[in-house]
């Protein structure tokens, strides 16, 4: 991607200070239930990520005219993520993809102009969705087994790698599901199951404060 060229305008300080993400209210209580040591997970959420929807069919003038744009070719497969330290892009369909980003990195109106305006315009979309879902990130030797007491995907190594992610379940709330490392997961419910899902994931992990029985 070349450089600034999709940089979202800097965002007013005042506007910024107003910003509440869905479960910062339970930073302090996600710091407190976090564990450390051989059995740790920790909690926390990442807030305001940058999170465009993309539609586009593989292969066609509308995907290739996003993929120069990005610098980042769509993914191709079930659960694949392609991208770069800075930007990401998740596969949701066969034809659609969520751009995920750090906040405000990208200006989704210029994104959106390099499909065309009018009748001219190549087939496919670009919506802002950064208001849509929170990101809480679970890492630590334990997340898997945290997440295994109510996810609906397999998430044994050999069936989840890193550098994937997936529409699943965790408990009753559809989550979208990404696994950037061996043992950090990133879980993106919608903003309304965010406090849920936190509570969720929190006490799951309480079991690992404690000593393993044997």
């Amino acid at each position: 991607m070349a450089e600034n060229t999709l940089q979202a305008p800097a965002v007013n300080q005042e506007v910024a200070a107003l910003r509440t993400s869905p479960v910062g209210h339970l930073a302090e209580k996600m710091a407190a239930g976090s564990v450390s040591g051989e059995r740790g997970v920790a909690l926390r959420e990442l807030p305001f990520l940058t999170q465009i929807g993309l539609r586009a069919a593989q292969g066609s003038a509308s995907a290739r005219a996003l993929e120069t744009a990005l610098g980042i070719e769509l993914p191709r497969s079930v659960g694949q993520v392609s991208g770069n330290e800075q930007l990401s892009l998740l596969w949701q369909s066969p034809d659609e993809f969520l751009l995920v980003g750090p906040p405000d990195s990208v200006d989704t109106t210029v994104l959106a102009a390099v499909l065309g305006r009018g009748e001219d315009a190549l087939p496919g979309s670009v919506i802002d969705l950064s208001a849509n879902r929170t990101t809480l990130e679970l890492s630590g030797p334990s997340a898997r087994s945290v997440l295994e007491k109510g996810c609906h995907y397999d998430l044994h190594p050999s069936a989840f790698t890193p550098g994937h992610a997936v529409s699943t379940a965790l408990g009753p709330v559809p989550v979208l599901l990404w696994k950037t490392t061996e043992d950090t997961y990133r879980i993106m419910p919608r903003a309304s199951f965010a406090d849920y899902t936190a509570h969720w994931l929190l006490d799951a992990m309480a079991e690992f404060a404690a000593a393993e029985v044997a």
